[in-house]
C-alpha cells in the first residue's frame, strides 16, 4: 500500500500536534503509542503545566542560546493563553508563573487534536517507522500499522518524536537517528530535571522531609523546594539544578534563603536562651535536618550559650551546606532531555534544515532545553507553530 501526504509529522505529543494544527491540510501525524500527547496527560500531576507567565530565552539552555528567541517572540505563552481560552479551559497560576489547568491535562490533549482536526490533519496511532530515506525529491517512509506495511510520501518531514526521558513511555532516540542519517549532528544527550542521587544513601534518615532553599551549581542558582527522598534529593530546586550538573561538581544548598535566621536566633536567645540550640533551631528547620546535622556543626548546649560569632558560623554553614552528588536517577525520572539535534544545522525561524529542504525538527528532539515550570510546553508550542507555519506557506 502507498500513499502521498504533502506532510509527515512523525510524534503526536505536544510539538507535534502543534505543528499538525498549521502546516495545512492533509498533513499525516504518526506515533507508535496507544493514544496521543502521553506526557501531556501525565504532566503537573496530571494538570499539564502547559506555559509560564515568564517565558523568555534566558530560561532555556542550548549551545546556541540565540536559536530559541525566533519561535518563542513569534509565538508567546499569551498565544497560546488565547487558544486555551478559545477552548474554554479553565486555568490558575500556581508559583513563580506556572500555569495550569483547574481540571485535567487530557483537555490540553483534546484541544490540539481538534485543531489538528481543523486543520485537515490526520493520526494515525500504534505505528511504527520501518526505514525511511529521501529520493532526491521528497521523503519515503515505510511504516508498519495493524500488522500492514505502508509506504508514505510526503514533500515535508517533521522530527517531533521528542528525547529519551521517561522511557517507559515509550521514548526513544528516534528523532536522533533520522537527523543523523540526514547529515545533522547531535550534541551530548542527558537526563534533565531529574533527582540527583549518592552512593552511600546519606539522607535515608531525612526521607520526606521538605524545605526552601537555594540550589546552586556552575554558576545557576534557584530557590524553591527541596525534597528529600529515599535515595538522594528531588523537589524543584534539585530538578532545576541537575541540568546544571556535571559528573564530580558539588552542589551547594542554602538551607536559609530568606537570611533571617542568623537575625531571629539572636532575637530569641533573649527569650529563649535556656532552650536547647537544636531545640530552636528545629523551629526554623525541619526536625530531622538539624539532627542529622548537629554532629558536623557541633550543634550543642543551650541557645543562650551562643556567642553572635558562633551562631554567625552556624548560619554561614548552614547557607553553604556543600554536596556531591554521584549520579541522577537517568532518563527513567527526567522530566526532559538536555541537549539534542544541532540547532547549527537549523533555521530558528522555520526549524527547516539548513541543507535537506522540506525537514523540520521540533520540541524536545532539538537542542534546547527549558526550565521547570512549563518552559519546555512553551517551546513545544513555538516551535511546532514556527515549522507548522513555515510548511504551510510553501505549499
Amino acid at each position: 500500500m502507498t500513499s502521498t501526504v504533502p506532510t509527515l509529522i512523525l510524534g503526536a505529543g505536544a510539538a507535534g500536534l502543534m505543528c499538525a494544527a498549521h502546516a495545512g491540510p492533509g498533513a499525516l501525524v504518526i506515533d507508535h503509542a496507544r493514544a496521543p500527547g502521553e506526557k501531556i496527560r501525565i504532566s503537573g500531576g496530571g494538570r499539564c503545566n502547559f506555559t509560564n507567565l515568564h517565558a523568555a530565552p534566558e530560561n532555556f539552555l542550548s549551545r546556541n542560546p540565540h536559536f530559541c528567541k525566533s519561535a518563542l517572540a513569534r509565538y508567546t505563552q499569551w498565544d497560546f493563553l488565547d487558544l486555551v481560552a478559545r477552548h474554554g479551559i479553565a486555568w490558575h497560576e500556581k508559583t513563580l508563573g506556572q500555569l495550569f489547568c483547574d481540571g485535567r491535562a487530557t483537555q490540553v490533549v483534546a484541544m490540539l487534536l481538534a485543531e489538528a482536526r481543523r486543520a485537515g490533519a490526520e493520526l494515525w496511532l500504534s505505528t511504527r517507522v520501518v526505514d525511511i530515506g529521501h529520493d532526491g525529491h521528497g521523503f519515503r517512509a515505510v511504516l508498519e500499522r495493524e500488522g500492514t506495511r505502508v509506504t508514505v510520501s510526503a514533500r515535508s518531514l517533521v522530527l517531533a518524536t521528542g528525547g529519551k526521558s521517561i522511557p517507559k513511555m515509550g521514548a526513544t532516540g528516534l528523532a536522533y537517528d533520522i537527523a543523523r542519517q540526514f547529515g545533522h549532528a547531535v550534541t551530548e544527550t542527558r537526563p534533565a530535571l531529574v533527582p540527583l542521587t549518592f552512593s552511600d544513601a546519606p539522607f535515608a534518615a531525612l526521607s520526606g522531609t521538605a524545605l526552601p532553599v537555594r540550589a546552586a551549581c556552575n554558576g545557576a542558582a534557584f530557590e524553591e523546594a527541596a525534597l528529600f527522598p529515599h535515595r538522594g534529593l528531588s523537589g524543584p530546586a534539585i530538578l532545576q539544578i541537575s541540568s546544571f550538573w556535571r559528573e564530580g561538581a558539588a552542589i551547594t544548598l542554602d538551607l536559609d534563603p530568606a537570611g533571617r535566621l542568623y537575625d531571629n536566633l539572636r532575637t530569641e536567645r533573649q527569650s529563649q536562651g535556656r532552650r536547647n540550640l537544636t531545640t530552636v533551631l528545629g523551629l526554623h528547620l525541619p526536625g530531622k535536618l538539624v539532627t542529622r546535622l548537629a554532629p558536623a556543626l557541633a550543634l550543642a548546649g543551650n541557645l543562650g550559650d551562643q556567642s553572635d560569632a558562633r551562631l554567625a558560623g552556624i548560619v554561614l554553614a548552614l547557607r553553604g551546606w556543600e554536596l556531591r552528588p554521584t549520579g541522577t536517577e537517568g532518563y527513567r525520572s527526567a522530566e526532559v532531555t538536555l541537549g539534542g539535534i544541532d540547532t547549527r544545522g537549523l533555521h530558528s525561524a522555520t526549524m527547516e534544515s539548513r541543507h535537506l529542504p522540506g525537514l523540520h525538527v521540533i520540541g524536545e528532539a532539538v537542542d534546547v532545553t527549558g526550565w521547570l515550570g512549563g518552559y519546555n510546553f512553551q517551546w513545544a508550542w513555538s516551535s511546532g507553530w514556527a515549522a507548522g507555519q513555515a510548511i504551510a506557506a510553501r505549499r
